[in-house]
């Protein structure tokens, strides 16, 4: 008979993110003051004019030309922005934002497909995940305030000399419906701001719906909340797909307003996935370490284990498809994206750290049977998976925000540090208040008896 199993979110485990967050903090103000406010060139889009030295060494004047009409639109910023280290500030809240609100709204996708696919096999492991839809209405919040604070900064499309009858930037205006409908270019972002709280609103309304049956099931048992978890998870998923999507185009994507890809929906959940999984299995590595989850066998950590590796290349193949397109096409508004983080000095580094940590290594390392059932290798890759994603999303957000200004030093650290724990505090909490498995689930004998 399979007994109940809580998790116990102890004083020390608790001390020890509090510790971690305040850490974070200091390493956060330390890094801010040391930036400065010298050397401020306006950062964000502004700096795109100096892309044309990059191009000229290849002799490509259609680029130069593009990044002029750029300057004359974009580095706008240079006399009504705030100084680089505000700016800096601003898009590393912007990056843990997103990036954290992803993993939320993951995690409750992990849960809700595997009702919709009449998965058994998961049936002990996926109120791990599931927990981190706890911190959607904190992400919901700072998301918010983060925008109504900064968003002229992250920004650009937010100026509202771009939408001038005279001398604005007629790429922008066209684009103008999509941020301020039904109100006019330049004003009060009605339709952006809309669509952010509609988001979150339906994603923490079926996440407390999927919870409550969730919970209800392990007092009653029996099959009728399974029926309604899969119909609402149904629902989820419908949402999902078109919501995800186009968060990825509002908060990430309409930085560098002057580019698109029609990848990008997918690539933005290709990267929130990966680091999702692999979070969810090393969170249940250490939960297995600690005693907890007894019907969790190798083969479910295997499986786990073969979703990270399954789904690194596919996020590489996304990411290879992107830029494939965009280098073969050759279009001087496509390439100019690939230019700001491939050949600028702060981001080229980044730029194939990224493509190691989220490809190459995961790859090579968790390609064999016993790399994805031995705890130790995990225990590894998948935080170099999960901060290799971060790196991902600093990639999206930083060159459109702060430009060359951008670096990686204390204050990202820190800000690192501050999300993670608090991320981490508010999962471990929700997961204290309820059975870490479902022991009435109708499949929970199929995962017991799960071998691969």
């Amino acid at each position: 008979m399979v007994t109940e199993e809580r998790f116990e979110f102890t004083a020390t485990a608790k001390k020890r993110l509090v510790i971690t967050l305040v850490v974070g903090l200091v390493l956060s103000v330390l890094g801010y003051f040391t930036l400065g406010s010298g050397g401020d060139h306006g950062g964000g889009h502004g700096e795109e004019a100096d892309n044309s030295e990059m191009v000229s060494d290849h002799g490509e004047e259609p680029y130069a030309a593009e990044d002029a009409a750029d300057a004359e639109g974009h580095g706008e910023e240079a006399h009504h922005g705030s100084s680089s280290s505000v700016k800096r500030l601003l898009s590393n809240l912007w990056i843990n934002n997103v990036f954290f609100a992803g993993l939320a709204i993951i995690g409750v996708f992990f849960f809700a497909i595997q009702y919709a696919a009449q998965a058994g096999w998961a049936t002990g492991i996926k109120r791990i995940p599931f927990a981190f839809g706890s911190w959607l209405p904190i992400a919901f919040v700072l998301m918010l305030v983060v925008f109504m604070i900064g968003g002229h900064d992250i920004f650009h499309w937010t100026h509202s000399d771009l939408y001038a009858e005279v001398g604005g930037d007629e790429i922008v205006k066209g684009k103008a419906a999509y941020f301020f409908w039904p109100l006019q270019g330049g004003e009060f972002p009605l339709f952006w701001i809309g669509r952010l709280v509609i988001f979150f609103g339906v994603w923490y309304l079926l996440f407390r719906k999927l919870r409550a049956l969730a919970f209800a099931e392990d007092i009653e048992g029996g099959t009728k909340h399974w029926y309604k978890m899969r119909s609402t998870s149904a629902i989820f998923l419908v949402f999902f797909a078109v919501s995800s999507s186009m968060a990825a185009w509002d908060w990430i994507m309409s930085i560098d307003v002057h580019w698109f890809s029609t990848m990008f929906g997918w690539y933005s959940f290709a990267s929130w996935w990966v680091a999702g999984l692999a979070l969810s299995l090393f969170i249940v590595v250490m939960l297995k370490d600690r005693g907890y989850l007894s019907v969790v066998n190798a083969n479910h950590i295997h499986d786990l284990g073969k979703f990270v590796f399954a789904f690194t290349i596919f996020w590489t193949y996304v990411w290879f498809s992107q830029f494939l397109l965009i280098y073969y096409a050759h279009i001087p508004e496509e390439t100019v994206y690939f230019l700001e983080r491939w050949k600028d000095d702060h981001y080229a580094p980044v730029f194939y750290i990224n493509l190691i940590l989220n490809f190459f290594f995961p790859f090579l390392v968790l390609m064999t049977r016993d790399s994805k059932r031995h705890t130790r290798i995990l225990k590894v890759v998948c935080p170099a998976v999960v901060f290799g994603h971060w790196l991902d999303f600093y990639l999206m957000v930083s060159p459109g925000t702060v430009g060359h200004n951008g670096g990686f030093g204390f204050l990202e650290i820190g800000l690192i540090l501050v999300y993670a724990s608090a991320f981490l505090y508010v999962t471990f909490n929700a997961l204290s208040k309820a059975p870490l498995f479902a022991k009435n689930h109708p499949m929970l004998n199929e995962s017991l008896h799960h071998h691969i």
